[in-house]
């Protein structure tokens, strides 16, 4: 490249200024992927909508539908508390930095500097050479300062492909975040069901104990009545024994779900264990989930969105590579003061610059630069696959959460009628014994009907919250509300 004298420093800058703008950068352009989603989900509630009356919005504040204040207090403390949002965080920071790193390699950089040496020529080397000063046995001084400047022209746009990847990571990480508070609302929702759950199992049980002791002092004073063998005694006492055995696992189910909410949340255990103590009703949905559709969740879901913001910077990436495949253009300029007087450095006179364009083409390195393409090529079909799997893994746990929850609901309500059957054949049974118009034994199997009933009931009301929290997890709702005031 020949420039010429005559032609003005503003010209050539124009002129250079037009070749960059009119280069396109080299590499694949980015197209977004567009996979087939089905038209609704198979498992979808019959007559669902994407609007359904009042139901709670999927983008939403999903567990206000659980109509559980303690639990809301709990799921805003950890927004705010838990270690995993605050290593998300400074992921989302840290990228963000290096978004801005790769965006400051587009300009110049200017360096600044300055030097006072005192030097002494050797009386053994002629003048000239290093560092010399001014010749043999001279003592001089040397005061420089000044400016370095240098300037990369992204002419054929390595510079942007970085810029590109760095901000598509950004996004990537972004979503990232997303998904530790999609999940951690997830994880304090499921464990305080969990933690209900076990203190309704104690409750039953405890109740069913009283009953059951009742039960053994009827026989024990039929016995002593003479009304009734040893052996119904010893079978009360049997039953008596089988719950208050249950009772201490249901104990440490409660403090188990009750210690993974401090960790998750960052609190003492035995402080959210006391907190939690009190028992409160397992929570259960006030509306119905409007499921929507399936094109929705690509949007909803931020492992998807981060999986396709990954696929844009191994592409940019791509760019990055084969940008080395041709020649890198730079100007690079110094300026400055430099004198061997003190008295005359600040002079008009110190002053001294050069100034000039450079060029620099890695034209053999034995294939380098192709096999660093291919590689970017293919961490490209990587990404893209990886995001497959994320969107196939997303419809899979929607499918899955909803027929979760629609069997979870009806096990429920069978369930149900179930211990109301079971109350009424009890009471007859007791009716019975106690008139002796039966023996102790279809007391006694009712008796066990009717608890496990019961606590099978709490079981399934339990594992209902729980298909619930599930679904509006795989439907990735409520994460963008929460995430609202954490900011980039």
């Amino acid at each position: 490249m020949v420039w010429s004298k005559r032609v003005p420093c503003a010209a050539n800058l124009a002129w250079l200024g037009l070749i960059i703008s009119g280069c396109a950068a080299v590499g694949p352009n980015y197209v977004p992927p567009a996979p087939k989603v089905p038209a609704s989900f198979a498992e979808a509630p019959v007559g669902a909508s994407a609007d359904a009356g009042n139901a709670q919005p999927i983008d939403d504040a999903w567990w206000k539908n659980l109509g559980d204040p303690v639990l809301e207090g709990l799921l805003k403390e950890a927004l705010t508390s838990a270690p995993s949002i605050a290593e998300a965080q400074a992921r989302v920071r840290e990228a963000r930095a290096l978004a801005g790193i790769a965006g400051a390699g587009r300009y110049p950089t200017v360096d600044a500097g300055g030097e006072y040496a005192r030097n002494l020529g050797s009386k053994n080397v002629p003048t000239g050479v290093p560092p010399g000063g001014l010749g043999p046995g001279i003592h001089s001084n040397l005061w420089q300062a000044g400016f370095d400047a240098s300037w990369e022209i992204d002419i054929f746009g390595g510079e942007r492909r970085t810029v590109e990847a760095a901000e598509a990571n950004y996004e990537a990480v972004t979503e990232d975040r997303a998904d530790v508070v999609l999940t951690l609302l997830a994880e304090v929702a499921r464990n305080y069901v969990e933690l209900r759950g076990a203190q309704r199992r104690i409750e039953v049980a405890r109740k069913d104990l009283a009953i059951e002791r009742d039960l053994q002092a009827l026989t024990q004073s039929l016995l002593t009545a003479g009304l009734a063998p040893q052996q119904d005694v010893l079978r009360a006492q049997a039953q008596v024994s089988d719950i208050e055995a249950a009772i201490p696992e249901f104990e440490t189910d409660e403090r188990a779900a009750a210690y993974r909410i401090a960790a998750l949340i960052a609190r003492p255990s035995a402080e959210m264990a006391a907190e939690l103590s009190a028992a409160r009703p397992i929570p259960q949905a006030v509306s119905e989930v409007p499921v929507g559709l399936p094109s929705e969740l690509l949007e909803r879901r931020p492992d998807v969105r981060a999986a396709e913001r990954r696929i844009a910077a191994a592409n940019a990436r791509i760019g990055i590579a084969q940008a080395d495949l041709y020649p890198h253009f730079s100007l690079t300029a110094v300026t400055g003061l430099e004198s061997l007087y003190f008295t005359s450095f600040s002079s008009a006179s110190s002053g001294y610059y050069q100034i000039g364009p450079g060029i620099s083409w890695r034209i053999f390195d034995a294939g380098r630069i192709r096999f660093q393409v291919r590689a970017e090529s293919a961490r490209t079909d990587a990404a893209a696959a990886a995001y497959q799997r994320s969107l196939l893994n997303a419809f899979r746990d929607v499918e899955t959460a909803l027929i979760s929850y629609a069997n979870a609901k009806i096990r429920r309500n069978n369930l149900a009628a179930e211990s109301a059957a079971d109350t009424q054949a009890t009471e007859i049974a007791k009716l019975l014994y106690e008139k002796g118009l039966e023996s102790f034994l279809p007391v006694l199997d009712a008796e066990r009907s009717l608890y496990a009933a019961d606590d099978q009931l709490v079981q399934s009301e339990r594992d209902s919250a729980l298909a619930l929290i599930a679904l509006y997890k795989s439907l990735g709702g409520g994460w963008q509300t929460a995430s609202a005031h954490l900011g980039d």
